[in-house]
């Protein structure tokens, strides 16, 4: 692996640095297995723990649900490395993986594979279709939407619908179905229908085993709790006030990449649980690399670490941005997009 800085700040190329990422990509069997051991079994644990305890009438242990949803976190991204063939040499070793992650976490792997490709090839590009992300209007586009829209746009952007009820919605009901390729070919049809038998078969022999409320009462504050700790992971991400947009003629990937993805910094604990997807400048920059190589990068090049830097403590301020203001190359609030375009608040954008 090649372990030298460039000339300058490697932070400054980002060719030159996607060059150096190359080094990282190769996964270690063994430390994938071993990840793989590390989330399932204290997951499958912690999930019977807490059944018991309910079921013997100690409403304490619901304070499981919180680790047990970390773990629940840790499966979907290894379905999301696996998505990348990044977790294993082989591809077929990743897909297959991946789709038992996907049944676990209520994801069709192919398709949400298919997405998140989309997702890594067009982050960031003003003129290609948003698809696999957060949708972000500009302010321009959100002044220039009927009244109605509007409304909807903020309710849509709302922390209660995007972290609460919007993460149930896209796992219980809108995995369920492909919207939105229901016309392009058969794989849509394939994994979703495929991860939703299978879903069946699981939920259904856990019921017959432990009871329907029980399962119920267990497993679904889990899944929700995990849904929206993914969906924030997600938000947050690419949802931060100097972050990256530009209209196609400007953009680059490499650029997008290291400038429109967050150095989520979190604390150890929490780096753990999520898998180092905080590193997120670095992912998208070279997505071929394991989760748990990730911070090898960091070692090895620590000029990347502020790039993007995000702490959690700034994180929670970013939850009132919500539109691209192309005159400031910012991320704003709405109450900031109204006063720029009042009498006084400056030219409308």
């Amino acid at each position: 692996m090649n372990r030298q800085e460039p000339n300058g700040d490697i932070a400054d190329d980002p060719r030159a640095l996607r060059r150096v990422l190359d080094g990282y990509r190769e996964p270690r069997l063994a430390r994938s297995l071993l990840e793989i051991a590390i989330t399932m079994i204290p997951f499958a644990g912690l999930w019977i723990l807490l059944w018991a305890t309910l079921s013997a009438g100690h409403w304490f242990g619901l304070l499981l649900v919180v680790p047990a949803s970390g773990f629940l976190v840790r499966v979907f991204m290894i379905m999301h490395d696996c998505s990348h063939g990044s977790f294993f040499r082989s591809r077929r070793v990743n897909d297959w993986v991946g789709r038992v992650m996907g049944v676990l976490t209520l994801t069709p792997y192919d398709l949400w594979r298919h997405t998140h490709a989309r997702h890594h090839a067009s982050s960031g590009n003003l003129d290609r279709p948003r698809v696999g992300g957060i949708d972000t209007q500009t302010v321009r586009e959100f002044q220039g939407l009927p009244r109605r829209q509007r409304l909807r746009y903020r309710l849509y952007r709302h922390p209660l619908v995007l972290f609460g009820l919007g993460p149930a919605y896209i796992f219980l009901l809108d995995n369920r179905l492909p919207l939105g390729f229901m016309r392009q070919g058969w794989m849509p049809w394939l994994s979703t229908m495929g991860t939703n038998a299978a879903i069946v078969v699981i939920v259904t022999g856990t019921m017959w085993l432990v009871g329907v409320g029980p399962f119920l009462l267990v497993h679904l504050p889990i899944m929700l709790l995990a849904a929206s700790i993914g969906v924030w992971l997600f938000y947050i991400q690419h949802q931060f006030a100097d972050t990256f947009w530009e209209h196609g003629k400007d953009w680059t990937f490499h650029e997008a990449a290291l400038q429109g993805s967050s150095h989520y910094d979190l604390p150890g604990v929490l780096r753990w649980f999520t898998a180092n997807i905080g590193v997120h400048h670095i992912h998208h920059l070279c997505s071929r690399i394991p989760f748990y190589r990730l911070p090898e990068v960091l070692r090895d090049h620590p000029g990347l670490r502020s790039v993007s830097r995000l702490t959690l403590r700034q994180s929670l301020g970013a939850v009132r941005l919500s539109l691209w203001d192309e005159e400031k190359r910012r991320l704003v609030s709405f109450g900031d997009a109204h006063e720029r375009s009042s009498p006084g608040g400056g030219s409308r954008a």
